[in-house]
């Protein structure tokens, strides 16, 4: 188990303002697979020292889908990745015309960007209302200052263009940090939004979720409030809320845990909380299972990797209510590497399913696993692995990236698709507490299609000795027909044949 009390702080003079487009992106003839990213929108920008800025690089990826306009996707994700925490800013990739092209816009949540006043950023997440209204929000800090906040956005024509920026909370202590925050717009109230993170007090050795909301389409959001434990030696981390529309049911789904006086954790439990009334008041916190992951380390080399470890994460079924979690747990290989786990819950989080390993059995570890459930009730996880290995070179890591599917219920994750057709290098990506593509990676869905929106390591870099590009943000739509994968030209491991089908319409953690 890894420490949770972390995400050490940090961007820029001004480049591309919020808001401007940047044409940039094509798709890789034959694979199925459409680069995002392209032009920096932050290349000119210096400030956030002292560290090591990735130029280029970009990590760790969220997407949604606008429920008014399905050809509408919006993929945020870090801009130019720090060794020491966050990034020039955060920027967004959007679509529409579901998924074949995409154009870079700056978020406003840094310097950068022209937003809110802090060098760098963090934890990108976005969420689409049921009127189209997409939410974003952000971790900005200072590397300098120590100071965060959590930041937060909206546009109304589709990602083009974001406005009511409102810090949600502000914090000056040095002994305090904001950390990973998500956000999840309510699918059948326009207008209302939640807002989620856990606020880090290394002085109090405290951890404990914070929530704020928004009721007028992120015009005002409420002041923000602790939900779980403020007490000493107590935290949580990871937190995501799903919605079940059909009663308005919250669920928050996190990684509790308890500290050693030094810091250390010393049990972590996947857990969750409900709300019946958007948020106004919490149950009691009902334990998931035991948190069992051990994080991960290059097989060959034993190079620390930087994973999705401790950050479990969550889908609803809208038209059953089942809850789905997942997360990296040693369980299955008797702790000696993280594998993926799956618990279920058909009644409202009371009681969930004993858990069970999702990924296929290679003998090496199955990392940063992601969770959606489609409208027929298909359950999807994501995850890497490195089932390539051994290689004849040592110091790569071959690193494949696989979409995995079940019926509803999650109980047979036969079917599996390549959502890369190449492995890349892990090694070559940036390093932050271990090599680095992000703490999560984004999946959803529309109608049956799975939209895998990813990092991936570039293995480019430019001449001299800063390295540049290495890492960038792609975009794939797979679809399960007729008992086989449709995805991206290639065949399955299985031996299924598949073609490309149009998408339409913690460890101790340093930010």
């Amino acid at each position: 188990m890894r420490i949770r009390i972390s995400k050490r702080w940090r961007i820029g003079i001004p480049v591309a303002a919020a808001g401007m487009l940047i044409a940039n992106s094509a798709a890789l003839a034959g694979s199925g697979v459409v680069q995002v990213s392209g032009t920096d929108p932050y290349a000119g920008c210096t400030v956030g020292a002292p560290g090591f800025n990735y130029r280029s690089a970009e990590v760790e990826p969220f997407v949604a889908v606008n429920p008014t306009n399905h050809r509408n996707i919006i993929g945020v994700f870090q801009q130019d990745r720090w060794n020491n925490g966050g990034a020039h800013g955060l920027a967004a990739g959007v679509s529409f015309d579901g998924g074949s092209s995409w154009s870079t816009v700056a978020l406003p949540f840094s310097t950068c960007a022209h937003g809110v006043p802090y060098e760098r950023a963090s934890d990108p997440w976005v969420s689409f209302g049921p009127d189209g209204t997409a939410y974003a929000v952000s971790i900005s800090f200072d590397q300098t200052t120590a100071r965060s906040d959590v930041a937060a956005a909206t546009s109304s024509d589709g990602g083009k263009t974001w406005g009511n920026v409102h810090e949600l909370i502000v914090d000056n202590n040095p002994n305090v940090l904001n950390d990973k925050e998500s956000v999840t717009a309510d699918p059948v109230h326009p207008g209302v939004a939640y807002a989620i993170w856990d606020r880090i007090d290394v002085s109090q050795n405290n951890q404990p979720t914070y929530f704020s909301k928004t009721t007028d389409g992120g015009k005002t959001w409420s002041v923000a409030k602790a939900i779980t434990n403020t007490g000493q030696n107590v935290g949580s981390i990871g937190e995501i809320i799903v919605v079940d529309p059909r009663n308005d049911t919250l669920y928050d789904v996190y990684d509790a845990f308890t500290f050693q006086p030094n810091g250390n954790v010393a049990t972590a439990v996947e857990s969750m909380k409900r709300s019946t009334n958007q948020g106004t008041t919490w149950s009691a916190p009902v334990a998931i299972s035991a948190d069992q992951d051990i994080g991960a380390i290059d097989p060959v080399t034993g190079a620390l990797l930087r994973t999705g470890s401790g950050l479990p994460d969550v889908a609803i079924d809208r038209k059953t209510g089942e809850l789905y979690v997942v997360w990296e747990d040693a369980r299955f290989s008797k702790g000696m590497y993280d594998e993926v786990a799956l618990s279920t819950s058909t009644d409202g989080g009371q009681h969930w399913s004993t858990p069970t390993r999702v990924n296929k059995p290679t003998g090496l570890p199955a990392v940063t696993p992601m969770v959606a459930v489609n409208d027929d009730g298909t359950v999807g996880v994501s995850y890497l692995d490195f089932r390539t290995l051994p290689t004849s070179d040592p110091s790569t890591l071959p690193t494949s990236y696989w979409l995995t599917t079940s019926p509803r219920g999650g109980a047979s994750f036969t079917k599996e698709a390549p959502i890369i057709q190449t492995p890349f290098d892990l090694l070559s990506a940036p390093f932050a507490v271990g090599y680095f593509v992000g703490d999560y990676q984004g999946l959803t869905t529309d109608n049956d299609t799975f939209l895998s929106f990813f990092a991936k390591a570039t293995g480019t870099e430019t001449s001299g000795s800063v390295p540049s590009n290495r890492t960038d943000i792609f975009f794939h739509s797979l679809t399960f027909e007729d008992e086989q994968p449709v995805a991206g030209g290639a065949s399955t491991s299985a031996g299924a044949a598949s073609t490309q089908r149009p998408h339409g319409g913690h460890e101790s953690r340093s930010v």
